[in-house]
C-alpha cells in the first residue's frame, strides 16, 4: 500500500518555521517501523505553511494513499482534521489514522460525526500502526489490535490499550530518514535532525501531558541503537541534533556514558541539543558539563518552570528543581545548573511557566526579571489546560479557564487566567519582556551562523516585533497597541488551510 504521514504545519511561537524547522521523529519511526513491501511518504507541513492546501492536494495526486497518518497535538487538532477533510474529498475511498498527544488523550474530539476519521492510534504507534496496515490489508480484524480505536459498523470502538515498550531488541527499528519527501529542516541555519535514546519519565509534573501517555516509567534504547541513529541523521547531512527524550539526565550515569561514548564514537561533529533537570546538572555538572561540551552539546533546555516555590509547588516541579547536599535539601537548583553550562560554553534555553493560579503582577515579574538575567534564549509558556493533565483538573475547579479553542493551547496564549491577573494581562507581561530577551540573543546567532543571519536576521526580527511600529519600540506608542496588533497577527497566522 502506499502511505502518506503528515505533521502539521502549526508551530510553536517559540519555533518560528523562520529559524526553526524541525523534523517530526514520530512519523520517520512509524515510516521505519511498517512492514518493508509498503511505500511510505512523510510530509512535514511546518515546511510549506503558507502552501498547505497545494501541498497536500499535490501529494493525494501524486503519491496516490490508501492510507494517510497524521500526527497531531492538541493546538493542532482544528488543522488536522480540515486536512482530514480535504485528503478525503480528494479520495473519498481513503482510510484516515490520528496519533500523537491529542488523539491519545482526547479521542473524543476525532470520533464526532463528520470528523472523517478512520482510526485513533492512542499511545506509542510503531507497534500499533504496523499491525493496522497488516489489517487494512487483509480486510479488517481491528478488535485485537491494542492501543488501536476504529469506527466499524456500530460505531466506534476502543480496544484494550498498548503496553509501553521496554525499547529492548530490535522490534522498534531506526526511523526511515529517507521517506520523507520535503526538505528545509533547519536550526538558525544549521540543517537539523532529531533522535531519542530513551523514553518517559517518572516525575508527575502537573502540566505534563507524558504521565498521561506512558505512566510514569523510563526506557532506553541500548547505545550501540542510539549511536546507529546519530549516523544514520548525519548521513542525511544533520549539522544539528536535538536529543528529543522526555527526560535523558534522569540517569546521569547513563547520560555521561553516552556522552563518552559519542566522543569515542568521533560523532561530536555535529552539535547537540538537550531537554534537562536543574537538579540533575546541579548535582553532576562538574563532570558532567564539560563531557557534554566535548561530545558537542550546544543549547541546553532547562525546565526552570518557575523561580518561586509556591508556583513550584502547584506545578508539582519542586524535586526535579531542588539541590542537594550531602543528602539534605539546600535550595533551588537552576543558578548552579546555569553556572556549570555557562562555564562550559553552552547556552541555556529556559523553559518558565507564568501565569498559574496565584500569580501576581509581582509573581510574573519576578520570573521574567529572572529569565533576562540568567537565560540565553527564553521559552516561557503559560500554563495550559491540556487534556488529561493533572493541572487542567485543578484549572476547571477553580474555574480560571477563560479560552477552550484548542488551536490557541499553545503554550504563549494565556487560555487561563490567576485569581490575581486576567490572562491578557499575563500575556502581555510576557510578550512585552521576551521580545527583547531574544533581541539579546541575535549577536550569538551571529557569531555562530553569520550567512544564515545576515540572510533571515530581518525576517527574524519581524517575527520577534510583529505588531510593533518603529514608535513602539521608541516609546512613542502605547505598547498595548501593539500588544493587539500581534494577537490579531497570531490569530491570522493560524490558519494554514
Amino acid at each position: 500500500m502506499n502511505i502518506l504521514l503528515l505533521s502539521m504545519p502549526d508551530s510553536f511561537e517559540h519555533m518560528p518555521a523562520v529559524a526553526i524547522r524541525m523534523p517530526n521523529g514520530a512519523l520517520a519511526s512509524l515510516a521505519g517501523n511498517v512492514d518493508p513491501h509498503h511505500k511510505v511518504a512523510v510530509a512535514d507541513l511546518i515546511l510549506v505553511q503558507r502552501r498547505v492546501r497545494e501541498t497536500v492536494e499535490r501529494l493525494m495526486r501524486e503519491f496516490d494513499p490508501q492510507v494517510v497518518g497524521m500526527s497531531v497535538m492538541t493546538f493542532q487538532r482544528k488543522t488536522a482534521l480540515k486536512i482530514a477533510s480535504l485528503a478525503r474529498s480528494i479520495k473519498p475511498e481513503l482510510q484516515i489514522a490520528v496519533g500523537g498527544y491529542d488523539p491519545s488523550l482526547a479521542p473524543e474530539a476525532y470520533k464526532e460525526a463528520g470528523s472523517g476519521i478512520d482510526f485513533i492510534v492512542r499511545g506509542e504507534g510503531e507497534i500499533t500502526f504496523r499491525e493496522l496496515l497488516r489489517a487494512i490489508e487483509s480486510g479488517g480484524n481491528y478488535e485485537r489490535i491494542a492501543g488501536l480505536s476504529y469506527f466499524g459498523k456500530d460505531g466506534w470502538r476502543d480496544n484494550t490499550a498498548r503496553a509501553v515498550h521496554s525499547l529492548d531488541g530490535d522490534e522498534i527499528r531506526l526511523p526511515d530518514r529517507g521517506a520523507r519527501v520535503l526538505g528545509g529542516y533547519t536550526m538558525l541555519g544549521r540543517k537539523v535532525d532529531v533522535i531519542e535514546t530513551s523514553r518517559g519519565c517518572t516525575f508527575d509534573c502537573s502540566f505534563c501531558s507524558i504521565i498521561q501517555m506512558r505512566g510514569r516509567n523510563f526506557h532506553t534504547y541500548s547505545f550501540e541503537r542510539v549511536l546507529a541513529d546519530i549516523r544514520d541523521a548525519r548521513a542525511h547531512d544533520a549539522q544539528t541534533i536535538f536529543l528529543v527524550d522526555d527526560n535523558i539526565t534522569l540517569n546521569i550515569h547513563r547520560f555521561e556514558e553516552l556522552c563518552k561514548a559519542i566522543i569515542a564514537a568521533a560523532l561530536n561533529d555535529v552539535e547537540y541539543i538537550i531537554q534537562g533537570m536543574t537538579s540533575a546538572i546541579a548535582s553532576h555538572g562538574e563532570t558532567l558539563a564539560p563531557l557534554m561540551r566535548e561530545a558537542g552539546f550546544k543549547y541546553v533546555f532547562l525546565g526552570i518552570e518557575n523561580i518561586l516555590e509556591d508556583d513550584l509547588q502547584f506545578l508539582r516541579a519542586s524535586s526535579k528543581n531542588v539541590l542537594r547536599a550531602k543528602g539534605k535539601d539546600v535550595g533551588n537548583a537552576t543558578l548552579k545548573a546555569i553556572e556549570y553550562i555557562h562555564r562550559n560554553k553552552m547556552y541555556v534555553v529556559g523553559g518558565l511557566i507564568v501565569g498559574n493560579p496565584n500569580d501576581t503582577r509581582e509573581s510574573v515579574e519576578a520570573n521574567l526579571q529572572f529569565a533576562r538575567r540568567y537565560i540565553d534564549w527564553p521559552y516561557i509558556q503559560h500554563p495550559t489546560p491540556y487534556p488529561g493533565t493533572p493541572m487542567t483538573q485543578d484549572f476547571r475547579e477553580r474555574n480560571l479557564i477563560v479560552n477552550d479553542r484548542v488551536e490557541e493551547y499553545d503554550g504563549t496564549t494565556a487560555v487561563v487566567r490567576s485569581e490575581k491577573l486576567d490572562s491578557e494581562e499575563i500575556e502581555f507581561l510576557r510578550w512585552r519582556a521576551e521580545r527583547w530577551m531574544k533581541t539579546a540573543h541575535f549577536p550569538v546567532a551571529l557569531i555562530r551562523n553569520p550567512k544564515f543571519v545576515l540572510r533571515s536576521g530581518l525576517k527574524m526580527l519581524a517575527h520577534t516585533f510583529r505588531g510593533c511600529t518603529i514608535r513602539t519600540i521608541l516609546g512613542l506608542e502605547d505598547e498595548r497597541k501593539a500588544f493587539q496588533r500581534y494577537r490579531a497577527i497570531r490569530q491570522a497566522e493560524r490558519a494554514y488551510i
